[in-house]
């Protein structure tokens, strides 16, 4: 068996057990597709074929077309990411925050502004429209800003705000003007009504009863900026190569483009968040650097090898599945190595009740999320979006999810209290309800 053939056979038993209707994926190295590939349906009620071209949502990984327009803008010293935000927005104010000019430009992009996940407000009308709301909205304070890190979508749509002051064009203009067009990205756009002219686009889907349904793409008014884009792996082939160095015509200096790849907050043992990506130093000798998007009917992965010129795209068109799985078998392939090697191993610590103990309890975010952590007899739970996975201990301050082996790092107070815990890129603070 190749290794290809390997890979394949890996994406339809996860698409089997996952019950994903699409899959696409493409790799290139050095600029060149070393491999592209459909896997399943587009709909599922036409039984129309997934091909490379085929148009997906990307979700987040739009978070990293905005943060490298920033790093563009710094480029051209229109603005630093040192600079407060209020220097380019004067009208963002914050409840009973005095200091203002310590929000920095920097922590909208690595979701380090002290603030927690807030519920989304999609029918908001406008940059001045969203920021009269964030202006008025009691928010959850972490803690200082740069002290934590928290996705944060709504500090994070700011930044189109600042690229509209700063470069005198729309968003969504600026990121065609500057990126699309630039590298004949023709089948990506943000617009949905453009989609119902265009050929080869796949339908969302999401799981009903432990069956995919067809749904609705979701409107997402200002929080483009973080997620609207809608794509195709050959597109996103394109703009991977930007970070490569494999194009002959840059569209910004590499000095800035890898920028956004630097270590801001380490989120787990062995990754760290930046300007909108994620990166994994010393994986088997190279760097991963990637980031994930989730919405109805997308789950998404995008990223790079550096060191070795490979870019790696993996979109789907279901909700809430493992497309980073594949994004890494993809990447393992490709780096010649075995197709399950994992980003990290966490360890295993045995751990006392009284460590145990104050980590125990309901922890929630604004956004409407809630977990639960129980103990019974010597099994430890987790309750997450109402499935029950089992855990295990890593270190005194972690717990690990099983069988998936996903962390949960908890927060401690001066008490030794844990007030908050750390699960994928989100904080959710300990509830007494």
């Amino acid at each position: 068996m190749s290794r290809w053939n390997e890979f394949e056979k890996f994406v339809e038993e996860l698409m089997k057990k996952e019950q994903i209707p699409g899959v696409a994926v493409a790799v290139s190295e050095n600029g060149k597709t070393i491999y592209e590939s459909g896997f399943g349906k587009r709909s599922l009620a036409t039984n129309e074929p997934i091909t490379p071209e085929t148009i997906f949502g990307i979700a987040s990984v739009t978070k990293s077309f905005t943060a490298l327009a920033i790093m563009k803008l710094v480029e051209e010293r229109k603005l630093q990411v040192e600079d407060s935000v209020s220097k380019y927005l004067p009208n963002f104010r914050l409840i009973g925050y005095e200091k203002m000019e310590n929000i920095k430009i920097l922590h909208l992009l690595s979701h380090t502004t002290g603030l927690a996940t807030t519920e989304r407000i999609v029918e908001l009308a406008g940059f001045e429209e969203h920021m009269d709301y964030i202006n008025k909205k009691e928010w959850t304070v972490l803690g200082k800003p740069g002290e934590y890190f928290c996705y944060n979508n709504d500090m994070f749509l700011l930044l189109g705000a600042i690229i509209e002051t700063v470069s005198g064009e729309s968003y969504q203009e600026y990121i065609k003007t500057f990126i699309l067009k630039p590298l004949d990205m023709n089948r990506t756009t943000y617009d949905l009504d453009e989609l119902q002219n265009v050929e080869n686009v796949t339908t969302p889907y999401v799981l009903e009863n432990e069956k995919p349904v067809a749904c609705l793409w979701p409107e997402l008014g200002n929080y483009a900026v973080g997620g609207g884009i809608r794509s195709n792996v050959t597109d996103l082939l394109k703009y991977g190569q930007v970070y490569v160095d494999a194009l002959e015509n840059q569209i910004i200096g590499k000095k800035y483009s890898s920028e956004m790849a630097k270590h801001v907050h380490q989120v787990i043992s062995d990754s760290f968040y930046g300007y909108a990506l994620k990166s994994t130093p010393d994986y088997m000798g190279v760097t991963l650097v990637e980031h994930g998007g989730g919405q109805p009917g997308v789950s998404s992965n995008f990223g790079f090898v550096p060191e070795k010129g490979i870019v790696a795209v993996v979109l789907t068109n279901l909700s809430d599945v493992n497309a980073d799985a594949i994004w890494l078998a993809a990447v393992n392939t490709a780096l010649n190595i075995p197709i399950d090697e994992k980003r990290s191993v966490e360890p295993h610590y045995e751990i006392t009740d009284a460590e145990l103990r104050p980590m125990l309890g309901i922890y929630r975010s604004d956004e409407g999320a809630k977990i639960r952590i129980l103990q019974q007899d010597t099994t430890m739970t987790a309750i997450v979006a109402d499935k029950t996975f089992q855990l295990r201990a890593s270190d005194k301050q972690t717990l690990v999810m099983l069988p998936i082996e996903k962390p949960i790092r908890f927060h401690f107070d001066e008490n030794n209290k844990a007030w908050a815990l750390s699960i994928g890129l989100r904080m959710l603070v300990k509830s007494t309800t």
